[in-house]
């Protein structure tokens, strides 16, 4: 316990979270809460914060040293502090994802001050006396490569203005701009990211969808994915999910997986029409008499 040490990372120096993630990222679908596309889609955020636990006890392998040494330099970790989880709070929800072979109990103690009252939900890490938030299970869908036709074309520049004003359509109370776009896009996990967008006949932007890339070999994200209010019910969404399932698989993707509330059914909906399948159901933990 003596050994783990929490540090707080702005988004300039997230790129040891990210490779710790991409390295425990499967082939299948994410393990944890975390994939690096989940970090990749907070840091639209200027002031986004992510932790980095490390363990001093645990010697790094020749493969991650530069990994721990690049923390080292930006906060004075020992070169040989083996990165042991990422996470970051998601409005009231710690989301965690952990190395294999992890201490979920000491990570959990040692979180327990980011847990106070009001931040009263885990994703990905028990905490003791907690209990599994049954009422509400997220589904964890996977998708394997295919050939695929999509009417998606990838975003540049020019569409910017266009794949914002998507995700400010699909998502109520949304006030993502072109410049949260660029922000995330030169961030460090900006090279991680594969963004589709879709069009009406008469060129209205109606879906988009943004991918992830977790590695060759390895499973891809999208996050996030939506529809333009007013152009659902045409297969807009499939294509924008397809064209970004394809362009991963391009760069070398095993699977793309994707998570949503099983109450969202019309999400659901999209996905399985997409060619994607249910591997598992993921539970919140949540503080009793919390949320």
């Amino acid at each position: 316990m003596a050994s783990l040490s929490r540090h707080r990372l702005s988004p300039a120096d997230t790129g040891p979270a990210l490779r710790a993630l991409r390295a425990w990222t499967p082939p299948d679908a994410p393990s944890g809460s975390l994939h690096p596309g989940d970090v990749g889609w907070l840091l639209r955020r200027d002031d986004a914060t992510v932790f980095l636990w490390t363990d001093a006890r645990t010697e790094t392998r020749a493969d991650a040293k530069a990994d721990a040494q690049t923390s080292a330099r930006a906060e004075g970790v020992t070169t040989t502090a083996a990165p042991v989880a990422v996470g970051f709070l998601d409005g009231p929800v710690l989301r965690v994802t952990a190395a294999p072979d992890a201490d979920l109990g000491a990570l959990a103690a040692d979180a327990e001050d980011l847990l106070v009252p009001g931040n009263d939900a885990t994703d990905g890490l028990p905490v003791p006396g907690w209990e599994p938030d049954t009422e509400e299970p997220w589904l964890v869908f996977s998708w394997t490569p295919e050939p695929v036709s999509s009417r998606a074309v990838q975003v540049t520049e020019s569409d910017t203005a266009d794949r914002a004003l998507v995700h400010r359509a699909a998502f109520t109370g949304s006030t993502l701009t072109a410049d949260h776009w660029r922000t995330m896009k030169k961030s460090p996990a900006g090279h991680l990211a594969v963004e589709t967008l879709v069009r009406t006949p008469a060129g209205e932007p109606a879906a988009a969808a943004t991918g992830w890339f977790g590695g060759t070999g390895r499973c891809g994200l999208l996050e996030p994915v939506g529809t333009h209010a007013d152009h659902r019910g045409h297969g807009y969404g499939r294509d924008a999910v397809r064209g970004a399932c394809a362009a991963l698989a391009d760069r070398g993707a095993s699977a793309v997986a994707v998570l949503t509330p099983a109450s969202n059914e019309a999400a659901a909906a999209l996905y399985r029409s997409a060619g994607f399948t249910v591997v598992r159901e993921n539970l919140d933990w949540t503080r009793p008499g919390g949320m």
